[in-house]
């Protein structure tokens, strides 16, 4: 089969290897029908993810059809169409009895696919744990409606679920990529009272304004003035970074009022500062790390009930063998591209 593999840093290349087979009685084959690149796919191409290993297929967003099941696997069964989790969890250590599930215990617990184990920007993908792992698709619900599920918009998801929002709050989304999109529609369930979403590039503040009119947009430069013009209280309530950078770092607290909840949901190629002397007396609450993916469920019940699209984020499609044109739009982001999907 086709798959797009890791071979050093700097260096993917679209290579055949053998069709997976079931190594444990727990794991199911999938056919992929349909996988996204995501910029954690970019991070290892730079070798800025040193757990990834080299000869592994990447990519690690994905749905597609199940082919064959182990016995211990009874949630799903040949024929099903499923989105796939990016997270590997065991179901039973003491992280996943609690719902933290990217601790998982498991030696292939966390994040797995497409980065210690082969993942799905190939034909087929064997897939850990898939009682837990894969979700079933419900029936009216396409593919790209799905796809984002097991990543994107499970992050999207888990943040406003941590980030404790209420009617009342100003809420500050700093991001307006993908992830950042995702975290939009996860926060707008919530229905606070004022949502501010932030990013330096004009095409992605526009998607903003087209699609969710009720949403203010506003630059880096202008940010501060328009928390503060939007908040009673001196500063948005509840702050998401979903940017990746160091001013965007900066700003999260810098914007946040005193006592706000401060979620950290980008993924950093540096170390960042917490500046404390400045921040003293503010008593900040940070909440940051890897997305719990546990919730998948429950997102596709709401992409059916019409209450989740991210549909509008797939800006392109490629088949899988012009996979590295893909990577060369989606890299450079030229055209305003938002997400690139690919074809199995």
């Amino acid at each position: 089969m086709l798959a797009y593999t890791y071979i050093q840093p700097g260096k993917f290349s679209l290579i055949q290897k053998p069709k997976p087979t079931l190594l444990h009685d727990q794991d199911a084959i999938v056919r992929v029908t349909l996988s996204s690149i995501c910029t954690s796919d970019l991070h290892i191409l730079h070798g800025s993810v040193p757990r990834a290993v080299p000869g592994i297929t990447v990519g690690h967003e994905m749905v597609g059809v199940v082919e064959a099941v182990g016995d211990a696997v009874t949630a799903v069964r040949p024929g099903d169409r499923v989105t796939v989790n990016v997270e590997t969890y065991c179901g039973q250590c003491y992280f996943c009895e609690h719902g933290w599930v990217n601790n998982c215990t498991d030696p292939n617990g966390g994040w797995a696919l497409g980065c210690r184990i082969d993942g799905g920007q190939a034909e087929f993908v064997r897939v850990p744990y898939a009682n837990q792992a894969l979700n079933k698709i419900p029936q009216g619900v396409s593919d790209l409606q799905a796809l984002f599920v097991g990543d994107l918009l499970a992050t999207g998801y888990w943040a406003a679920q941590i980030s404790e929002l209420h009617p009342e709050d100003t809420v500050l989304i700093l991001g307006a990529g993908p992830t950042g999109l995702c975290t939009l529609q996860c926060v707008r369930l919530y229905q606070p009272r004022r949502i501010l979403v932030c990013d330096k590039d004009q095409t992605r503040l526009d998607f903003v304004r087209r699609h969710y009119p009720d949403v203010l947009t506003v630059t880096p430069e202008e940010v501060g003035e328009a928390v503060q013009a939007n908040s009673a209280h001196g500063g948005a309530d509840v702050v998401l970074e979903v940017a990746g950078a160091p001013e965007t770092f900066r700003l999260a607290w810098e914007c946040a009022r005193p006592n706000a909840i401060v979620t950290i949901v980008a993924l950093y190629d540096t170390p960042q500062l917490l500046p404390l002397p400045e921040m003293y007396g503010k008593n900040l609450t940070f909440k940051t790390g890897g997305v719990d993916g546990c919730h998948c469920a429950e997102t596709l019940s709401l992409i059916a009930a019409g209450k989740l699209d991210t549909t509008p984020l797939v800006t392109h499609t490629y088949p899988l063998r012009e996979i590295e044109a893909a990577y060369e739009l989606f890299a450079n982001r030229r055209d305003g591209v938002i997400k690139v999907a690919i074809q199995g």
